[in-house]
């Protein structure tokens, strides 16, 4: 039974269940006990399991192991220490590793000066880069507390004679467990804590987690299930103990009134202010250009106040050093600003900072939320965070953001479920172990949170394909991984290279093509290969915050020279967030709420100060709300929860525009664009091209294009289907596909010391597609990439519940004509035309639509 810890501690009610020497190292240390630590320590003294959720510097990690030192420096004093890991720590980040390692040492060394001597309690980070030299010591004496990565821990549950060190596991942590939970790096954990689970016999977990919700399905995720019931968890939530400081600022009056380079100059000048105002202050963006434009473009504006010294940009492109080197300098307090995209590791101790702020919107309320409780890195420190906006959607989007987290909304995490692709590699580890009872090897697996609803023939179809049941496989060099033996029902290994493949294998995170940067011999940091591909000599492009020139490139690396000047590459390419799905329906519900409003003919101010109240934001922003949403109105008809907008548009040189107003976020218009696209192209025989953003999407054709008829025709019942077809011969499918065959093991990306090139891979993937597809619609790892574009890319889930609301009437389809796009459409329009136009040229572009649209109402309705 998962149940919310209602019970807090007293100091004293604590202290009594820790050892001597470690209560008198607290007390000598801090004050009191946190509020995490109130609710947490003693169930984990009496080995329940616990999920602990709440702020960065509200002593998450010390809560965790506080009742593992103490029960560790007991069994030292009586020197009962075995040779055995007692503790496995277990971070998604290798920083983190390495961080939690130096924060163990202090406390050990402290207690070790109360006692007087020497306890020998061990600990030791065990990763990838670990050397030869390391992993033999670790063998011969192991560390009570192993901290290691998710991979890390399933290549050691097949060493045989590591495995026996962990037999007698008692603790293991997960933190930043939000952060693994909604990917396939934690399907893969879940799946190595119940192998370790069937090992040890059962041990206490403990999750630490950062703001999310619900908190109930990540404590199913953390604790797995047995005998078809969720084991037993307590949740520990204080995240409201932290006071929320926070604000959505606009730089200017009139956002859409106002040019390109008065809103530019603007940002930058709020940006510098709010700098200067704190001691230490981090910037998120949204994507790598974004941080390196930010870093840029303060450094030139503002050259006495922002330089080398006191200014880094942090993001994956970067390297290690590079990366390593920003926050080592945040730590230690030598950094004014930080400007990060969306890789800065924050589960390390980064030091005090006392401002977060956001250019533009962070897409979800958990991500806002769990970026800004990275100031006021103490424990009764406000969090305090702006969000900055320059456009009207993102003014309303970042609104409403304010509202929920105001309110205490939080969107609502997606976890895959029975990935086909992990399981295979799961399997192949399992088998490595030793021989198993296949009935007894599927209740493993079902144990998993992720495999909870895992059906018999899915778990089948992959022991088949692993036993090389598909013989026609091999023609393709794809060999039997494991041996099954149908009549006993048993499975196990096949080939002696086994281990060797699967360690050399293991993984979910795909490669990706990225080419080396060099300058002067160093490695400086990478860039994407369709980014390199669009380089020129003797073009200029912007890494790590400094101007290079291309020189030429040779295979996956790139030569640079330092260089001066405005950069003439702007950006490369980089995923965008996806809104979250409940975000966009807050918003569509104050869509709604508005179109309420001006039906019943209230008066501006009425409706301002409604605004104001209901969305917590400044005046300003409320009579820019009111002008963008009062525009809509008159001009076409407010799209909300009960009415999806669609309308037709015919645009520059007569190509004709079906825009649907349906503001879900990009993951759902994915689903619903291509579901329509693919219909209307059967329908009419016509190929459509398709935009799609998180408050729409539109289909363009030169010739007839449907809308409401086509979409009518889609329903919660046809849409997986539609899809299906509809993916099946695109780019995103043979991705994807060759994705799931490298972490099915159908490609080796290591192979007896040889690397497989991406570009490789990528070739071999659509080989395998091809044939697969010949050989079996129904093959487990081809199910598989199909389920993972449509419901993890794409939105298929909440999909059909718009799927729904349409069918049921709780949403109308309206039809409208227009000469010039509707405001709510302007954005969506200029999208079409980024090819051509610049940013500036496009802000300038929807400037002029706005004008023409103030120009076509007039004062049709008095303010």
């Amino acid at each position: 039974m998962i149940e919310k810890q209602e019970k807090s501690y007293t100091d004293k009610e604590i202290y009594r269940v820790l050892h001597p020497w470690v209560k008198k190292w607290f007390s000598g240390k801090f004050e009191t006990f946190s509020e995490a630590q109130r609710y947490a320590i003693m169930d984990i003294h009496t080995g329940e399991n616990v999920l602990v959720s709440s702020p960065t510097g509200s002593g998450k990690t010390l809560t965790a192991f506080l009742s593992i030192i103490s029960e560790l420096t007991t069994l030292a004093e009586k020197k009962e220490l075995d040779d055995n890991v007692y503790c496995i720590y277990i971070s998604p980040l290798k920083a983190l590793d390495n961080d939690i390692e130096k924060n163990l040492e202090e406390p050990l060394k402290e207690i070790e000066a109360i006692a007087g001597r020497e306890l020998g309690i061990r600990k030791a980070v065990r990763t990838g880069d670990t050397t030869q030299y390391q992993r033999s010591k670790m063998l011969k004496t192991p560390p009570h507390i192993l901290i290691t990565t998710p991979e890390t821990l399933s290549i050691l549950l097949c060493a045989p004679k590591f495995r026996e060190k962990l037999s007698n596991l008692k603790y293991l942590i997960v933190d930043e467990i939000h952060s693994l939970a909604d990917n396939k790096r934690g399907v893969h954990l879940s799946l190595t804590l119940e192998r370790l689970q069937h090992l040890t016999g059962g041990y206490t977990r403990i999750g630490l987690s950062a703001t999310v919700h619900p908190l109930e399905k990540i404590a199913g995720f953390l604790v797995g299930y047995q005998g078809g019931k969720v084991r037993n968890c307590k949740i520990v939530d204080v995240n409201y103990i932290k006071k929320l400081d926070m604000k959505v600022l606009c730089p200017v009056e009139d956002i859409v009134e106002s040019d390109p380079e008065e809103v530019n100059t603007a940002m930058y000048e709020m940006l510098h202010e709010l700098i200067q105002e704190h001691k230490t202050t981090l910037i998120f963006t949204n994507t790598r250009s974004g941080t390196e434009s930010v870093v840029f473009n303060l450094k030139k504006k503002f050259p006495e106040f922002y330089h080398g010294e006191n200014i880094m940009a942090h993001h994956s492109s970067l390297s290690k050093e590079l990366r390593l080197e920003a926050e080592n300098k945040l730590k230690d307090g030598e950094l004014k600003v930080v400007v990060s995209s969306t890789s800065l590791e924050l589960g390390i101790d980064i030091g005090f900072i006392d401002l977060v702020l956001l250019v533009s919107s962070p897409k979800s309320v958990s991500r806002a939320l769990q970026r800004i409780g990275r100031s006021g890195h103490r424990l009764h420190d406000k969090s305090k965070g702006r969000i900055i906006v320059v456009e009207r959607d993102d003014l309303v989007e970042c609104s409403l953001i304010l509202k929920n987290a105001v309110e205490g909304k939080i969107d609502e995490i997606h976890i895959p479920n029975n990935c086909l692709d992990v399981l295979s590699q799961q399997i192949y580890g399992m088998s490595i172990e030793g021989k198993w009872d296949i009935e007894e090897g599927y209740n493993v697996i079902k144990s998993s949170y992720n495999y909870r609803n895992l059906s018999q023939n899915d778990f089948l179809s992959v022991l088949s394909y692993l036993a090389g049941d598909y013989t026609s496989l091999e023609d393709r060099y794809v060999y039997a991984k494991i041996w099954v033996d149908y009549k006993e029902k048993q499975f196990g290994k096949r080939g002696k290279l086994a281990r060797m493949l699967y360690s050399t294998n293991i993984g979910t995170i795909p490669d990706r093509s990225a080419a080396r940067v060099k300058c002067n011999g160093q490695v400086i940091g990478r860039i994407e290969e369709d980014f390199m591909e669009k380089l020129r000599k003797g073009d200029t492009f912007v890494l790590g915050g400094k101007i290079y020139r291309f020189n030429y490139a040779r295979g996956m690396m790139v030569n640079v020279t330092p260089s001066s000047g405005p950069p003439t590459i702007p950006s490369w390419f980089s995923e965008q967030l996806p809104l979250a799905f409940d975000l966009a329906m807050s918003i569509q519900n104050f869509r709604a709420i508005m179109e309420q409003k001006f039906n019943s003919k209230k008066k501006k101010k009425e409706i301002v100060e409604f605004i104001h109240e209901y969305l917590y934001v400044d005046l300003n922003a409320a009579n820019s709300i009111y002008s963008y949403f009062r525009e809509q109105y008159i001009y076409a008809s407010i799209p909300s929860a009960r009415t999806l907008l669609i309308e037709f548009y015919k645009g520059y040189g007569g190509r004709k525009f079906v825009i649907f107003h349906s503001l879900f976020g990009r993951r759902v218009n994915d689903a619903l664009s291509r579901a329509v696209a693919y219909l209307i192209a059967e329908k009419y025989k016509r190929d459509v091209m398709i935009s799609v953003s998180d408050n729409g999407f539109y289909l363009s054709s030169d010739g007839k294009v449907g809308g409401i008829d086509v979409l009518e025709e889609l329903t919660p019942d046809n849409i997986e289907e539609i899809l299906i077809k509809a993916i099946d011969k695109t780019e995103t499918l043979a991705a994807r596909f060759r994705h799931c065959a490298g972490r099915s093991l159908m490609i080796l990306r290591r192979y007896k010391g040889n690397e497989k090139s991406v570009s490789r891979q990528q070739v071999k993937g659509k080989i395998l597609l091809k044939f697969v597809k010949d050989l079996d619609e129904n093959f487990s790892i081809l199910r598989e990439a199909r389920r993972e574009v449509i419901e993890d890319y794409m939105d298929v889930k909440n999909a059909k519940k718009v799927l729904e609301m349409i069918q049921d009437g709780r949403m109308n389809l309206k039809r409208i004509d227009t000469q010039i796009p509707s405001p709510f459409a302007f954005n969506l329009v200029a999208q079409s035309y980024l090819d051509v136009l610049k940013y500036e040229e496009r802000i300038e572009f929807i400037r002029r639509m706005h004008q023409a649209i103030i120009k076509e109402i007039g004062d049709e309705i008095p303010e």
